[in-house]
């Protein structure tokens, strides 16, 4: 039955904060490997700042001065303040933030601790502000990831929260790696060398869908498209050789390890063995076998002419031909109707010289004579 009034108030109200605590703790973790990460960016700018004002731009003169300058403005005020000036782009909310909170901090470290603790992240992020956990260790007390902080997960995966005050610790394996532990092999891979503290999984033989060893002769079971032959080997299945092949007319079957492909015959091919115009089961239409290789076939230059209408010329292509009419005509209703008389294309230029000429030539062509 259905609760209703009270009742139902009260569900959807602790529905409400279980979801708000829910995203609340969620939140929190995320904030905390993020906090992390920002500090790192700070004591990272940090040194590099340190580094870049080192020399305070002095190359050379007076040595002496130069070091009587150097050695006040190493440690000065100057100098820490032209570091902090490149700690965090104007952009980044959180890196401002932060150094906006701690900034009497990197005063403390760079007046009073610096020479006793001159790990600036380790002072700083891990033992001051605690947003960050020696590495190998992770979540606020900064407990030892899985397998120990020297080789967390054992070398095969990374801790979550690793170096921070967040995450639960829990492994992600790398890829041939299973387990909470990340000492258990996934399919396809076999145990080379295994303790209770150290794993190295190493991969099948390509044909091997699992395995006890390195080649194709230690499968458990063959992979699709391998079967295993007389030596219990697995080998690979030609499905290229099968009666019915695998690929379409056009096609030929390319056989590879494990598989095969399909690809298509060369275009002079009706049906094909293999690629080029040599592997021909018979050639296609405008192509003809010339000693096992199908080639072009000329229409145009066929003792029975192959474009009749009048006017008309022969243009061999690529498998095939085609009827143009001839330079003056073009076609109209299926026939080579003149466009232009003899001479009219004498003229690139439309000047009077040209046309007279033009002209000149045109009636010497139809037979008349002209005088100037």
């Amino acid at each position: 039955m259905l609760s209703t009034g009270p009742e139902l108030r009260l569900l959807r109200l602790l529905s409400c904060v279980t979801f708000v605590l829910l995203f609340q703790v969620c939140d929190g973790k995320r904030d905390l490997k993020s906090a992390c990460t920002t500090c790192q960016q700070i004591t990272d700018n940090f040194n590099k700042g340190f580094d870049r004002t080192a020399k305070q731009n002095f190359g050379g003169g007076n040595t002496a001065w130069e070091e009587r300058k150097l050695s006040k403005y190493e440690t000065s005020e100057i100098r820490l303040m032209e570091i902090m000036e490149g700690l965090c782009d104007s952009s980044s909310f959180e890196c401002n933030r932060m150094l906006e909170e701690h900034e009497e901090h990197f005063e403390t470290w760079w007046f009073k601790r610096k020479t006793k603790h001159p790990d600036l992240h380790k002072w700083f992020c891990i033992d001051t502000i605690k947003v960050c956990c020696p590495k190998g260790t992770f979540g606020p007390d900064c407990n030892a990831c899985v397998g120990g902080s020297e080789r967390p997960c054992h070398g095969n995966g990374l801790c979550d929260g690793d170096g921070t005050r967040g995450g639960n610790g829990q492994c992600s394996c790398n890829h041939g790696y299973k387990g909470e532990f990340c000492l258990d092999c996934i399919d396809g891979h076999f145990s080379e060398v295994r303790n209770d503290t150290f794993s190295l999984c190493t991969e099948c033989h390509s044909s091997c869908k699992t395995c006890t060893g390195a080649t194709n002769q230690d499968c458990d079971e063959c992979k699709e498209g391998w079967e295993e032959d007389d030596q219990e080997t697995c080998v690979d299945v030609n499905e290229c050789s099968k009666d019915t092949s695998p690929c379409k007319e056009d096609q030929y079957c390319l056989n590879t390890e494990g598989s095969y492909s399909c690809k298509a015959c060369d275009r002079v091919c009706s049906g094909c063995t293999g690629a080029g115009p040599d592997k021909c089961q018979a050639c296609a239409s405008g192509y003809q076998d010339t000693e096992g290789t199908c080639t072009d076939v000329d229409e145009c230059s066929q003792s029975e002419p192959v474009c009749t209408k009048e006017h008309q010329e022969c243009v061999n292509t690529t498998g095939s031909y085609v009827c143009i009419c001839s330079s003056g005509f073009e076609e109209k209703d299926g026939e080579c109707i003149q466009t232009q008389q003899p001479g009219e294309d004498y003229c690139l230029f439309k000047d009077w010289f040209c046309s007279a000429l033009a002209l000149l030539i045109l009636k010497t062509h139809q037979g008349h004579m002209f005088l100037f």
